[in-house]
This record gives C-alpha cells, structure tokens and sequence, in this order.
C-alpha cells in the first residue's frame, strides 16, 4: 500500500508535528493552545492498494510444514512478537486449539492458520463493543462473542501459542457499513511467515486480508494502537462521534 497524498485538519487548529514510533508507525502529535468547546481530527488519504491476490505467495520450502523454526536473527528480530499468552489464556487456547488441530498431525502452516481464522468467524459470534480494550483470549472463548478488535487479539494469541510471530493491526474495512456507509474502523492480525514475510488473517470475516483492507498501525499490543489517544481539562459529559468513509477511485491511464 501507498500513500499518494494525506490532509490533517483539526478543529481548534493545532501544532502538529509526525513521528516515528517503535513499530515505525507514523504518528501525529497534536498540541493545542487555545481553549474549545469542540474538538474534530478530519484525516483524509489517498492510498494505492498492491494486494489485489493476496493467496499469490510463497512460504520457503522449511516454512511450508508445522511445525518448525524461525532461524536465529530472524528469530532475534521477533521476539517481542513471539511472545506467549500468561496462564489462563495459555491453558483456553490450548483447549481451543486442539479442536482445530491436534500435535503431531500433518498440516501445512498456512492451512493451519487459515483453519484457525475460519475456524474463529464461523464458532463465535461477532459484537459490536463499544467499551474500551480488548477481551483476553480466554475471555473471547468463554462467552462466544466478540468484537473485531477481540477477534483479533485471539487469533494473534493462538498463533504465537503455536510459536508464530503475530502482531496486532488497526485500520479500516472498504465494506458497507449497518449505517449504509461503506467503510469502518477494524482491526485484523498478521503473522510472520518466512519467505512470505507478514501475511494479514482477518478472523472477523475468517479471510486472507486483501484489498479491502487498509492497514494504518500495527504493534506487539493491542493498547498500542488506538486511533487517537490524549487528554483534555474541562466538564464531564463530552460525546464522541467516529466516523469513517472508504470510496474506490478509478483512474485511467494512458499509454
């Protein structure tokens, strides 16, 4: 994906200054100096979207089967998103993915996940959530419901419990939303796969991520991620409103 042109406006205008953060997420700092009783963020991009057969890959020959190992200064590199579940969600994932796949059983690595992100859209049922966070794993598996960002955080945690790097992805969805407006925040996991590199599974729709999906930040952490976060003095009883628009632009080009 390419950015071919971005706008961020914010109303009272701001200071804002772009930074790379650890996971090499470009990220806006905002600093206002006047007082308001609004606040908008409006961003605006254009992308050029490269995923178009996101299933036209390759895995290295070593990779292919489960299980096997990352070599060392690979392995050295992802650590942090290598990096298992504490014991309670060890012990449900385990439990969970035994009905998907039991050790010693023959199985393809990409077949085994993509066995994992259907296996999650098609068992669990799908919730909107407006409260803050993510849902531990085990607490996904316990109630049957969940939101895209909980999906998410369960399928990355089951992968790295089968010692893969997985890491968290927020972006937004080209799809029609309830409102009947095409497009919505989400959230999708990728897994490091050799010779692949990070391959995008969306649990929530139990796909291969692709074209319709628009990565803005990924993170070792869910929490890392989030749209906008800061803090403000004033009144309690602030409303907020997200909202988001995806549209296709078709350009020709002429030879």
């Amino acid at each position: 994906m390419r950015i071919e042109s971005s706008k961020l406006e914010t109303i009272p205008p701001a200071n804002i200054r772009w930074v790379r953060d650890a996971y090499d997420n470009s990220v806006a700092i905002a600093t206002f100096d006047a007082t308001t009783t609004r606040l908008e963020i409006s961003s605006e991009i254009i992308v050029q979207h490269f995923d178009e057969s996101p299933l036209d890959f390759l895995v290295s020959e070593f990779a292919v089967s489960y299980p096997f190992t990352y070599d060392a200064d690979t392995a050295a590199v992802l650590q942090p998103y290598l990096i298992g579940p504490g014991p309670a969600d060890h012990a449900a994932l385990g439990i969970w993915v035994n009905k998907w796949w039991r050790r010693g059983e023959p199985v393809q690595t990409y077949g085994l996940l993509a066995r994992l992100c259907a296996g999650i859209n098609q068992t669990l049922s799908y919730q909107m959530r407006e409260q803050p966070g993510v849902q531990p794993a085990a607490e996904t598996l316990a109630r049957g419901v969940g939101s895209c960002r909980d999906f998410a955080n369960l399928f990355m945690e089951a992968a790295r419990f089968l010692g893969l790097a997985a890491r968290f992805v927020s972006g937004y969805l080209n799809a029609l939303s309830a409102d009947g407006r095409s497009g919505a925040t989400h959230a999708w996991t990728e897994v490091y796969l050799p010779g692949a590199g990070w391959k995008g599974f969306d649990p929530t729709i139990g796909e291969l991520v692709g074209s319709r999906h628009i990565a803005v930040a990924v993170a070792r952490l869910p929490d890392a991620v989030s749209p906008v976060t800061g803090s403000y003095f004033g009144g309690k009883g602030a409303d907020l409103t997200v909202g988001v628009w995806v549209k296709d632009l078709q350009v020709s080009v002429q030879k």
